[in-house]
């Protein structure tokens, strides 16, 4: 796979030299020369020095026949141009652009444009961490910031079994794995569920403050 990355950075860096580890094609644009000594010394791709958006430079990047365009600069406005003129002139059929606006990430998933809310993924991080462990916030899944969020919970140390069918609600929420003695598997129907287990739920995040309303309720009956 031909994928060009817009953006030396600490993130462009790492997913370099991790897309080049896994044997793709990796081209590396920055306009500063001096960027591409972050990449890592087994590097073998290649890099371009230019502007994110000057045609001469993409072109010279391989854009018009690129299976993948990256970009993860530090600027909002140098990801969406680049990720537009790669997505709507060429034609790359996978772009990706990180976005720190999350409102600004929201319209560019209409245009076709797969855009990373880092500001929103850092936000439900921290605040999952927060819970004191006992709920944190894994991941979001969507444009934007997530129609999807997977919570993790960990049940009390004490009381159940609970059933499986218990943590499902309809067009809500579902349970998606559950971690036992470090493995995580999904779960089957009338499982029992046992204190101590992590479980990990998708919930529409539409209802995020009614799914962590419900799972504070399972909490609090071994303390009544």
């Amino acid at each position: 796979m031909h994928v060009i990355l817009i953006g030396c950075g600490r993130v462009g860096s790492s997913l370099a030299g991790e897309l080049d580890a896994a044997g793709h094609d990796v081209v590396v644009v920055d306009e500063d020369p001096k960027a591409f000594r972050r990449l890592p010394a087994s590097f073998r791709g290649t890099t371009v020095q230019g502007l994110a958006f000057d045609r001469g430079t993409l072109l010279k990047a391989g854009v018009d026949h690129a299976d993948a365009f990256v970009t993860v600069t530090s600027g909002d406005n140098s990801n969406i141009v680049a990720a537009r003129i790669a997505r709507e002139r060429f034609g790359v059929q996978t772009v990706v652009a990180r976005i720190y606006d999350p409102d600004r990430a929201t319209i560019y998933e209409r245009h076709g444009i797969t855009t990373i809310a880092s500001a929103r993924w850092t936000t439900d991080a921290i605040l999952g961490h927060l819970r004191e462990g006992v709920l944190q916030h894994e991941t979001a899944i969507g444009p934007g910031e997530g129609d999807v969020v997977v919570l993790a919970h960990d049940l009390p140390a004490e009381g159940g079994p609970w059933e499986v069918e218990r943590f499902q609600r309809q067009g809500k929420w579902l349970l998606a794995a559950v971690t036992r003695v470090g493995q995580t598997s999904i779960p089957v129907p009338r499982q029992l569920l046992q204190a101590g287990e992590r479980i990990h739920l998708a919930v529409q995040r539409a209802v995020l403050e009614e799914a962590e309303a419900f799972l504070a309720t399972v909490s609090e009956e071994t303390h009544s």
